[in-house]
């Protein structure tokens, strides 16, 4: 008698799993080159922005610094102005939290502003966010759509919530005078200063920043005392 048919093993099934797989990841090393080449044209643009001023800097030596074809930078950026207005975006507006945090119940706001004054010099004054800020100053006349941009993302944020600081000090008795809740551009203005001078002056006088902010805060706070 004939032996029995052994029944066939299932076949085993296909990676339907590892076959999905493989496109995602190949997707999401193209995400990455991608990422990696718009980041390249970005501080490729800055050193260009630095070296030449904004209105001198041709896409093509950005291209060049960033060594990709200059047809590539289109598919990232429509024009330098939409550069510049990354930089900023990547580049200072997350800094705001930090310059102007809210201050704790337990803290003072002198306290706040004095963290303000350290971030800034550590993390503005004295890096390539500085030359942003110089940059902005310089050709904002020229081509107002980047000033006004700076002033939406930036100069507006950072004012409000200094002005909400002030108006704290005011209400703790910390800040004597009120009319300071009107201006909160002079808090600020010795930081914006020490951007400047870094670029223009400091080869001829050094600027110790960190000092000048704090005799600042003193003129506004009063002198600290210790104990």
């Amino acid at each position: 008698m004939a032996n029995a048919a052994k029944p066939s093993r299932p076949k085993p099934a296909r990676g339907r799993a590892g076959a999905k797989a493989a496109p995602v990841a190949r997707s999401n090393h193209r995400a990455e080159r991608a990422a990696e080449r718009r980041q390249a044209i970005i501080e490729a643009a800055l050193d260009e922005f630095i070296t030449r001023g904004f209105t001198a800097t041709r896409l093509d030596d950005i291209a060049r610094r960033a060594d990709v074809a200059k047809g590539t930078i289109y598919l990232h950026f429509k024009d330098k102005e939409s550069m510049f207005e990354e930089l900023i975006s990547t580049a200072i507006v997350p800094l705001l939290g930090r310059l102007v945090p809210p201050p704790s119940m337990s803290g003072s706001v002198r306290d706040a502003l004095e963290a303000f004054a350290k971030v800034f010099i550590q993390e503005v004054a004295t890096t390539r966010r500085g030359d942003i800020v110089r940059l902005v100053v310089a050709e904002g006349p020229r081509f107002p759509a980047i000033a006004d941009f700076y002033y939406r993302e930036v100069i507006s944020r950072g004012l409000a919530a200094m002005r909400a600081l002030i108006e704290l000090a005011i209400a703790r008795g910390e800040i004597k005078q009120p009319e300071l809740a009107r201006f909160p551009q002079i808090v600020v203005a010795p930081a914006i200063i020490a951007v400047i001078w870094k670029s223009l002056f400091e080869r001829h006088s050094p600027l110790d920043a960190t000092e000048m902010l704090r005799v600042h805060l003193d003129l506004i706070f009063g002198e600290r005392r210790t104990t």
